[in-house]
């Protein structure tokens, strides 16, 4: 079973400090959906109000379509992973996956069956009579899952269980969890600052600032389409260009700056904001000759090496440093440090945005 959550207008005051301003989110039954941004914007506060653990200052959370207000966090269909796991390091495994079956007055056998069902979704059959202290980081964050999957909550709550582990063990998983959540079926709620992980698992992203959500859709769609320089920024790197819009007309517009005017595509924009000019590195290009437009000359100043990529950075006339992504795919030449070339982008894959972080619904 699974269920649905809605935040309408969600407030959450500390005192004179709000945490959570207006939120307002419906998240699917079965949905994997990630709250992202960075610490301090609100997105564990939200997980706190939907598992009972910190009640709203105004506004309504309903799961399943029933309104939890009031409703303490044993007393709703949630279970929360927390970032230190909480196992208990006294107990066997098994005991750890059933320890809320056992409070809920289960007797030893079925708790027991359970628990080694359980340990086969997470692919760690066998690991029953271990203690914690025998098992690698991924093996606990497993362990973890199954316990809370073991009360058959109809949302998962996941507060960055991830943050403790090293590069490689997080990249696994990442596609565990996904594995996992599609197995079971479970909603599942995940708060990260990391936005390869969200974009990696979610079906849809919240991207939050200053308790604010800033933007709501699938990974492609915050990443390729942000709706303003705060994402744009937080999710992914870009070129940045200051300057101002000119002749603004079906979708695109000329946008003037020290380098010269350049044509993109036309965002959100509210009357008399300031807005800049988004352009993502790997979506900059390298020639030998000037395009027809949107090309800025540049010396080379450095080239790094990024494994897949080659990060190569260019220095404009007026100091400015640009970076273009290079494919590690050897069809490109690589241009050397100190090289005359031109950075050149498509205007489709520029975006003129406003700078404020403004709250989206």
């Amino acid at each position: 079973m699974s269920a649905g959550i809605d935040l309408e207008n969600v407030c959450c005051d500390f005192g004179s400090f709000r945490a959570v301003d207006n939120a307002n989110v419906s998240i699917k039954p079965g949905e994997f959906f990630s709250f992202l941004g960075p610490s301090g914007c609100g997105k564990t506060t939200i997980l706190r109000m939907i598992s009972g653990f910190t009640e709203p200052t105004q506004g309504a959370i309903r799961i399943g379509g029933k309104d939890v207000r009031g409703l303490r966090p044993n007393q709703r269909p949630t279970a929360l992973i927390f970032q230190n796991l909480a196992l208990f390091p006294l107990m066997p495994i098994w005991e750890n996956i059933s320890f809320g079956l056992e409070v809920r007055g289960v007797d030893k056998a079925t708790r027991r069956k359970k628990a080694e069902e359980l340990l086969e979704l997470v692919e760690l059959p066998g690991a029953a009579d271990k203690m914690v202290s025998q098992l690698s980081g991924g093996q606990k964050q497993r362990v973890a899952i199954a316990r809370a999957l073991a009360v058959e909550p109809a949302v998962m709550l996941l507060d960055e269980p991830l943050s403790a582990l090293d590069l490689k063990l997080r990249q696994h998983m990442r596609a565990e969890l996904r594995s996992i959540q599609k197995r079971t079926g479970v909603t599942f709620i995940y708060i990260t600052h990391d936005q390869g992980e969200a974009l990696a698992m979610s079906d849809r992203v919240g991207v939050m600032s200053q308790g604010r959500i800033q933007q709501i859709a699938d990974p492609r769609d915050i990443y390729n389409n942000p709706v303003n320089g705060f994402v744009a920024g937080f999710v992914g790197e870009n070129n940045v260009f200051t300057g101002s819009v000119r002749n603004p007309a079906t979708g695109m517009a000329g946008y003037e700056t020290k380098l010269g005017t350049f044509r993109a595509r036309l965002g959100e924009l509210a009357s008399g904001e300031n807005v800049k000019l988004y352009v993502r590195p790997e979506h900059t290009l390298l020639s030998e000759t000037a395009a027809a437009e949107n090309s800025v000359p540049v010396t080379i100043s450095e080239v790094s090496f990024e494994g897949a990529f080659i990060a190569v950075h260019g220095v404009a006339e007026n100091g400015q440093t640009l970076v273009a992504e290079i494919r590690n795919d050897g069809s490109a030449t690589v241009p050397a440090n100190g090289s005359q070339m031109f950075m050149q982008f498509d205007p489709a894959r520029a975006a003129i945005l406003p700078d404020a972080a403004v709250a989206k619904g």
